[in-house]
């Protein structure tokens, strides 16, 4: 069976349905859970019991989630293309990103987020989904970084050309640069139609005051921040307050920028690890991050296929608990 494109997807007229703008808790839930059965994909499961455990990798759907704004569902894990699609036009570096393309949306997965700060990445990502044939499988994010009205507004447009789509499923600003000029354009865009979504990004805490200030005195459809094992400051205000205001998050460096991933390159896999279905450290620090309700879907970087797949299996099956989070945070203080 063909898997439903998110563009295939009615959305939801957040206008019309919901006046002020966001949905209340109940109606989050209730369409959530109504779109999960019309669609066949698999609700974020908190437990481990042997009922919830799939029969097969092959039949496991990845997890999808509501973004609170029009309850449309989100695969949980996405690409980041920071560096990692930030390459040449040569077959030997293009191949390996196509094969890490074709697997995201083989899994189920359609985020892949990047930024005109990432190099020729906008340039790489239109040209292989044009070559696949699969924008209609893509949820692409992109960002708006640099100052004015005007040069914003060449900058998206020049996003457009590159990511060879005339429509952007969502605009960020970039690092909050210039927020308060980009962030009336980008609410017109969106009432044109040029963009579907809205938000803004940071990759440091050193930011979470001034990205506080923004998502309460703004509406916003989506915030971008780092938040992983070794970096959980995020879970002291900001997650909650993205869940208390219906503001979907995009988690980047899930693996602290790559270093927490390579701090535990030949540490055994501790012994709960079978218990939420992972067989690798990858997987195991994706799930903490997708254990927290209020993340909608995590945007590792990787230009390797394999590690694409190795992703896509942490979007399945089990998701701790809180118990069994509070396990994990224990099992990274005692090393």
């Amino acid at each position: 069976m063909k898997p439903v494109s998110h563009k295939q997807v009615p959305s939801i007229d957040a206008n019309r349905d919901f006046p002020d703008g966001r949905m209340s808790r109940a109606e989050f839930l209730r369409l959530a859970g109504a779109a999960a059965m019309t669609f066949g994909v698999g609700m974020p499961v908190f437990g481990n019991t042997a009922a919830q455990k799939p029969s097969s990798e092959k039949e496991t759907p990845m997890h999808k989630r509501p973004i609170p704004s029009t309850g449309e569902l989100l695969p949980v894990i996405g690409c980041g293309t920071w560096q990692t699609f930030d390459v040449g036009t040569a077959s030997e570096e293009r191949a390996p990103l196509a094969e890490v393309l074709r697997i995201l949306f083989e899994a189920g997965g359609s985020v892949i987020d990047s930024s005109p700060m990432y190099g020729r990445s906008e340039a790489v990502v239109g040209e292989l989904l044009t070559q696949q044939n699969s924008h209609d499988k893509a949820f692409v994010a992109t960002k708006v970084w640099t100052q004015g009205r005007e040069a914003g507004i060449g900058q998206m447009r020049r996003s457009m050309q590159l990511l060879q789509d005339e429509r952007i499923e969502l605009m960020q600003i970039h690092n909050l640069l210039d927020w308060r000029t980009h962030l009336p354009t980008l609410r017109a865009w969106k009432k044109e139609g040029r963009i579907r979504y809205l938000g803004v990004t940071h990759y440091t805490a050193s930011a979470y005051d001034e990205l506080e200030a923004i998502m309460r005195s703004e509406k916003l459809d989506f915030i971008q921040i780092n938040y992983s094992l070794d970096d959980r400051q995020a879970e002291r205000t900001l997650l909650p307050l993205a869940a208390e205001r219906g503001i979907a998050v995009l988690v980047n460096r899930p693996f602290g920028g790559g270093t927490l991933l390579r701090s535990l390159v030949g540490t055994p896999l501790p012994p709960w690890a079978g218990d939420i279905e992972c067989n690798s450290w990858a997987q195991i620090l994706l799930k903490y991050v997708l254990s927290h309700p209020a993340i909608t879907c995590a945007i590792p970087g990787t230009s390797r296929p394999k590690h694409m797949a190795d992703n896509c299996r942490a979007g399945t099956g089990v998701i701790p608990d809180a118990a069994m989070r509070k396990q994990m945070v224990a099992s990274w203080g005692k090393r």
